[in-house]
């Protein structure tokens, strides 16, 4: 079995410094933006990061509310499901985790979700769908992957990418809004009329949005990888998650909630299909993770395409 204590770490180095990325990013799009808008329009920078900041942390506080409202999962008790209830709670035990809530989503698309701020207000769902179409090993697999995004504190990392991503893209776009407001005039005047210097801003503030939109989803997938290696460490059995990614992969069917405000939270994201997307992808492919799990097993690639 491959060592996935050297997996985890290796991703949260991976994570790491793709938050530093993003942080640099942030300080290109404010010195552009400085450049841009002239010294005298500095003050907005303040403004777009303190609203971002503020909307994202909003919804990180209540991301359980509104996840379970936006998928239409309710919250079931140990009589509604005892033997998914038993699973997760022999789970949380041995990982050393509070119990989390445990919610189901009526549909028939095999999926599953965790959110929650932290541990102590951790929800995991799961389709109707995967609870039909999968056995205890599987069930055990999954719960163990939403559970590593609940000790991993993986909530908390995406509202920092998504901070820092609607930063940029908020001060992108306030900047440009300005200066077509104020015809310009000042801004020439207080860059010295330097064209390479204006150019280089004008290009700063339109890419550094798709940049930090790159890395957002590069931050999420590698968290993906992560809960991955952690559920092998809560089950000690990668075999599990295997067979449930790949009865994920034979499976066609879509959870009918994909709106991209949550497509990240799924176990297999609803909107990762196209292979023109694999830049902004938030899930890494199933066929990768399969592969990741089977080198941990022992098995060796297949040659089946």
């Amino acid at each position: 079995m491959a060592d996935f204590r050297a997996l985890q770490s290796a991703n949260k180095r991976k994570t790491f410094v793709l938050l530093g990325l993003m942080g640099s990013l942030v300080a290109v799009a404010i010195y552009a933006a400085a450049v841009y808008s002239g010294q005298t329009s500095v003050g907005i920078v303040p403004i777009a990061l303190g609203i971002s900041v503020a909307g994202v942390w909003g919804s990180y506080y209540g991301s359980d509310k509104l996840v379970l409202t936006m998928t239409g999962a309710r919250i079931i008790d140990h009589d509604t499901a005892p033997q998914l209830f038993n699973l997760v709670e022999e789970l949380t035990l041995s990982a050393g985790l509070p119990m989390p809530k445990v919610a189901i989503v009526e549909d028939d698309a095999p999926n599953a979700f965790a959110t929650g701020r932290d541990p102590q207000h951790a929800v995991i769902a799961f389709t109707t769908g995967i609870l039909k179409v999968m056995d205890r090993d599987q069930l055990q697999g999954v719960a163990a992957h939403e559970l590593a995004h609940v000790a991993n504190r993986d909530t908390l990392v995406s509202a920092v990418a998504a901070t820092t991503a609607g930063a940029i893209a908020l001060l992108s776009d306030l900047v440009l809004r300005i200066t077509f407001w104020t015809g310009g005039n000042r801004r020439d005047n207080d860059n010295g009329g330097n064209p390479i210097a204006m150019v280089a801003a004008i290009l700063a503030l339109i890419l550094a949005p798709i940049a930090a939109m790159l890395l957002r989803a590069a931050v999420s997938r590698n968290r993906e990888a992560l809960a991955d290696a952690t559920a092998v460490a809560f089950t000690r059995n990668p075999a599990g998650l295997r067979r449930a990614l790949e009865e994920l992969a034979a499976d066609s069917t879509v959870v009918h909630q994909k709106s991209n405000a949550v497509a990240h939270i799924w176990i297999e994201s609803p909107l990762d299909s196209s292979s023109t997307s694999k830049l902004f992808a938030t899930h890494p492919p199933l066929a990768e993770r399969i592969a990741t799990l089977k080198a941990m097993e022992g098995i060796g690639p297949t040659t089946n395409e």
